[in-house]
C-alpha cells in the first residue's frame, strides 16, 4: 500500500472528528507543527509518570495513563462507531493498533523503571533510523539522516546496562514503537478510521488489553484525589495530547519523513531538561541540537501524490 495514497469512502464523515474535517484547523496548520507539540508533549509525560510509579507502580500507571486516553477520546470519536462502520480489515488493523500501543506503553515504563531515560529513548529511536531509510530514495535524505543520526548520539548518553531485563523491556517498547510508526501511518490514511477517529477506537481497544494487567496496582489512585488528578495529568500529557497530534501529522507527512522528523525527540528533551530540570547542556550537547536541527531542515519529503 503506498504510504500516500488516501482511501475515501463513504463513511469517512460519519466518524471524522470535527478537528479533522475539510478546512478545520487540522488541515489548515502545517504537520509539522502538529509533530513539535507532539515531540514536547512526548518527554513531559514520562517526567512525571516517573514521578509516580512509587505510589501506583509501574503498571498501574501505564493503566491509569491508558484508562485515561480512552476515557476522553470516547466521547469525542465514538469508537462504537468507527468499528461498526468500517470493513473487517480496517477493524483488524485498529485491533493490531490498539494492542500494539497497550503493550508498547507498558514496556515502555518497565524500562524506565529499571533503565535511564536516555538510554532508553536511544533504543527507542534505532528501530526509527529504519523507516526513514526504506523511504530515502536521494543521496540528499541520506546525508540528512546521517548528521540526525551523529546529532542524536551526542545528544543521548547511551550507556549499556548490566540489567538484561531492563534492556528486554526497552528493546521491546523499540521494536513496537516502529509498529506503532507503520499502524498509526495505516490507521491515519485509512478513510474508514480517519485521523483522531481511528485513534480513539485503538485506544479504546488498548485499555481492553491492558485492563487486567494493572488495574490492581492503580487502585491507590482512586482513594487519593491529588494522586488520581495526577496521573490524569500524566494521561492527557503522555496519550492524548502526542498521540491525537501525531495522528494529524502522519495523514499529511510521508512515513520515513515522519520517522526522520522524531530524531528531534532528544532535542525537545533537553529543552525540558532546561525548563522544568534545570538541567543545563554541555557542549556536546549544543553541537548534538545543531546537527538534529540541520539534518531535519536538510531532508526533503517525498512529494505527495
Amino acid at each position: 500500500m503506498d504510504d500516500q495514497a488516501q482511501v475515501p469512502t463513504a463513511g469517512r464523515d460519519a466518524t471524522r472528528p470535527a478537528l479533522a474535517g475539510p478546512g478545520s484547523l487540522a488541515t489548515r496548520l502545517p504537520p509539522h507543527l502538529w509533530f513539535a507539540v507532539s515531540a514536547v508533549f512526548h518527554y513531559l509525560g514520562p517526567a512525571f509518570a516517573v514521578l509516580l510509579f512509587p505510589h501506583v507502580g509501574v503498571l498501574g500507571m501505564a493503566w491509569l495513563r491508558i484508562a485515561t486516553a480512552a476515557l476522553i477520546f470516547a466521547p469525542l470519536t465514538r469508537p462504537w462507531r468507527t468499528f461498526v462502520g468500517t470493513d473487517t480489515r480496517t477493524r483488524l488493523l485498529l485491533l493490531a493498533f490498539g494492542a500494539c500501543l497497550a503493550v508498547m506503553n507498558c514496556s515502555f515504563y518497565l524500562a524506565l523503571d529499571r533503565l535511564p531515560i536516555s538510554l532508553v529513548a536511544a533504543i527507542e529511536f534505532v528501530g526509527t533510523i529504519g523507516i526513514a531509510l526504506v523511504g530515502l530514495r536521494s543521496t540528499r535524505n541520506l546525508v540528512a539522516l546521517a548528521i540526525a543520526v551523529t546529532g542524536t548520539l551526542l545528544l543521548t548518553d547511551v550507556r549499556w546496562s548490566s540489567d538484561p531485563i531492563g534492556l528486554f523491556w526497552a528493546f521491546l517498547n523499540g521494536a513496537l514503537f516502529v509498529g506503532y510508526i507503520m499502524l498509526g501511518h495505516r490507521v491515519a490514511r485509512t478513510g474508514a478510521a480517519d485521523g483522531i477517529a481511528g485513534l480513539g477506537a485503538a485506544m479504546a481497544v488498548a485499555f481492553v488489553v491492558v485492563l487486567p494487567i494493572g488495574f490492581t496496582d492503580a487502585l491507590p489512585a482512586f482513594f487519593s484525589p491529588p494522586l488520581l488528578i495526577a496521573a490524569i495529568g500524566v494521561g492527557v500529557c503522555s496519550s492524548v495530547i502526542p498521540y491525537a497530534c501525531d495522528q494529524l501529522a502522519m495523514a499529511r507527512l510521508p512515513r520515513s519523513s515522519f520517522a526522520l522528523m522524531l530524531s528531534l525527540l532528544p532535542v525537545t528533551a533537553t529543552v525540558i531538561g532546561v525548563v522544568v530540570l534545570r538541567q543545563i547542556p554541555g557542549p556536546a550537547d549544543c553541537i548534538g541540537i545543531a546537527l538534529v536541527v540541520a539534518g531535519v531542515a536538510f531532508h526533503k519529503p517525498a512529494s505527495a501524490g
